[in-house]
């Protein structure tokens, strides 16, 4: 399978794994072109996902790609996923801290509302 067809398939992949988290997604090159174009549209504001379904990932030069192809203040993620295993958000460690704070700061205004 060429790599273009494996790129195709894991970007399907993804979409379907995002929807059975209750993520609106699909492919985004299919429909809109061009190399600024995200590998998935999705419901996620503020995040640009970069779609790798490889064995050997080639983690710096995937980040950089997300930061370059993201739009202004989105997160670049990459999301990879190697044969047998699951798929797998990559983001600068900034980020990371500053989802945690939200998601944190969510829970314990959902535990006081209660």
């Amino acid at each position: 399978m060429n790599s273009k067809a494996k790129g195709k398939r894991g970007e399907l992949d993804l979409c379907q794994e995002l929807r059975a988290l209750g993520v609106s997604a699909r492919r985004g090159v299919q429909y809109q072109g061009g190399s600024r174009s995200p590998d998935v549209v999705h419901d996620l504001p503020g995040v640009h996902l970069e779609v790798k379904r490889t064995e050997m990932l080639r983690l710096w030069a995937a980040l950089e790609q997300a930061r370059v192809e993201a739009e202004p203040g989105d997160i670049p993620v990459v999301a990879h996923r190697a044969n047998g295993r699951p798929w797998v958000a990559i983001l600068p460690l900034a980020y990371f801290v500053a989802l945690h704070r939200v998601a944190t700061k969510n829970i314990e205004e959902q535990e006081h509302a209660s």
